[in-house]
């Protein structure tokens, strides 16, 4: 959980939602740290699911963990075909990848110059 009565980075926002994705057994996480290099967010986080229910139940917990925090997606997509929903917190944009379309669009891989945190269930 966030305190939200002190300032929330976009860095904390962005390990949050990677909990919150974990929390439901997603896999392969990652933050894309973009600050310097595009004006869209500071950070990615993305992370890959094995099925379009897995999908919609992590992007589902981060939406409403987040929304129980007063913390609102600025735009969400993807809820109709439940193979990659993002929801953008502005600085922060979450991707929820079914894991072939995932391998598909390569987000890693057009943001190569970003510095990449691998996120890991330390539980």
């Amino acid at each position: 959980m966030i305190d939200t009565e002190k300032t929330c980075t976009s860095e904390t926002l962005a390990r949050h939602c990677a909990e919150l994705m974990l929390e439901n057994k997603a896999r392969d996480i990652i933050l894309l740290d973009v600050r310097g290099l595009t004006d869209i967010a500071d950070f990615f986080v993305i992370c890959s699911c094995d099925s379009d229910i897995h999908v919609k139940a992590i992007a589902e917990n981060v939406r409403e963990e987040l929304g129980k925090e007063d913390i609102g997606s600025w735009k969400t997509e993807g809820w109709q075909g439940m193979n990659w929903v993002i929801l953008d917190y502005v600085e922060v944009v979450a991707h929820v990848f079914y894991h072939e379309k995932r391998r598909f669009y390569k987000l890693e891989r057009l943001w190569a110059d970003a510095k990449i945190e691998h996120i890991a269930d330390t539980a």
